[in-house]
């Protein structure tokens, strides 16, 4: 298998910028101003930082430093044309770490951009509709077989290579894509509508992928969360799902040196997504059942929840990398689809534990 550690680190700064390429009407030639948040994955050495679990904040003060000068600043006055897609590459330019997967940008909170090394864009916007649904497979007494609603979000993901260019698909033409689909989902009842009779997550982001992939051949990937902590990725071929728990845990990390604070006794309220990789099961219409995911994980989010981590038994030391690596190997025989863990310690910050078959690498 091949198994990758990947630390990942996310900053914000506040900025004003004029867009000059957009066409005259755009909005976004208008001088203006959002909340960025940059985003930092990177394969560093396993001592970066000065010791064994100090990656992940090593990681996040590099990025804040490298971005120190964009925050509260005219963006125009440090790159003629700020799109996510230039700043992700003035950033990817000046940080200094090693071993950099992508660097990424969001202007908004509803979409951004992320590059890789080889300028390689991933290009995202996120939409959200109101609909009601209910799973006519699921055993009887299940939850889901009741009608219920859920507000839906949408991530349409685009890929493409930009060879230098300024930006690359346009965030208003993924939203005209998106708008007869709003308009035929949004107050809806999901069974009614043609090829959802089995509105399951995954079975709704293959309904999308096929109405959008004839529209945008850069289309990618397709995310659908039915809730906040659960959803379905899809790429044509691959579904991948997803369940996300939450846990508070104190911790110290024995192997920072004497002086550093994170030595003391501390804590963290911390985020884990389980991610699993399996076929659709042609009756459900799902890969795995939500609710299984949640039962499964439950006896090992015990031992986290509330508790001191060095106390787990067979943990390493209480980092991220290393605790990640726990949570996999307790899950090993009770989950044997899972295939990617991200965690992570603070908004943003963490780590992403990925093996098995290359799936989906998309940003948290």
């Amino acid at each position: 298998m091949n198994t990758r550690l990947l630390h990942v680190a996310a900053t914000n700064f506040e900025a004003a910028c004029r867009i000059p390429v957009l066409p005259d009407e755009h909005r976004s030639r208008r001088l203006h101003g959002h909340s960025f948040l940059a985003r930092v994955r990177a394969a560093v050495p396993e001592d970066w930082g000065g010791y064994r679990g100090a990656g992940t904040s090593a990681l996040s003060a590099a990025l804040g430093d490298c971005l120190a000068p964009l925050d509260y600043a005219d963006l125009n006055e440090h790159l003629p044309i700020p799109t996510d897609e230039n700043l992700a590459r003035w950033i990817r330019e000046r940080l200094e770490v090693p071993g950099i997967e992508s660097v990424g940008v969001q202007s908004t909170s509803e979409q951004g951009a992320d590059l890789d090394p080889h300028d390689r864009a991933h290009i995202w916007r996120r939409f959200r509709f109101e609909a009601a649904h209910q799973l006519p497979n699921v055993p009887p007494g299940h939850r889901c077989g009741r009608m219920h609603g859920h507000g839906f979000e949408v991530i349409v993901h685009a890929e493409q290579d930009l060879t230098q260019r300024d930006m690359g698909v346009d965030f208003d033409h993924l939203g005209r894509l998106w708008e007869p689909l709003q308009a035929e989902l949004h107050y809806a009842c999901l069974n009614d509508v043609p090829g959802l009779e089995n509105p399951t997550s995954e079975k709704l982001a293959a309904w999308i992928w096929r109405r959008l992939a004839a529209v945008l051949p850069e289309l990618s990937w397709v995310t659908v969360y039915e809730t906040h902590t659960a959803g379905c990725h899809y790429d044509g071929r691959h579904y991948r799902i997803w369940k996300e728990h939450r846990f508070e845990s104190a911790l110290r990390l024995i192997q920072a040196p004497d002086g550093d604070p994170r030595r003391r006794l501390h804590g963290h309220s911390y985020i884990v997504r389980l991610h699993l990789t399996a076929p659709l099961d042609a009756v459900h219409g799902w890969t795995v059942d939500y609710g299984d995911v949640k039962e499964l994980f439950t006896p090992i989010y015990r031992q986290l929840d509330h508790d001191l981590l060095n106390a787990l038994p067979g943990l390493v030391d209480a980092d991220p990398g290393s605790l990640a690596l726990w949570i996999r190997s307790a899950m090993a025989t009770r989950l044997p689809s899972l295939d990617r863990i991200d965690l992570y310690e603070t908004p943003g910050c963490g780590v992403l534990l990925s093996w098995g078959e290359e799936g989906p690498a998309l940003p948290a």
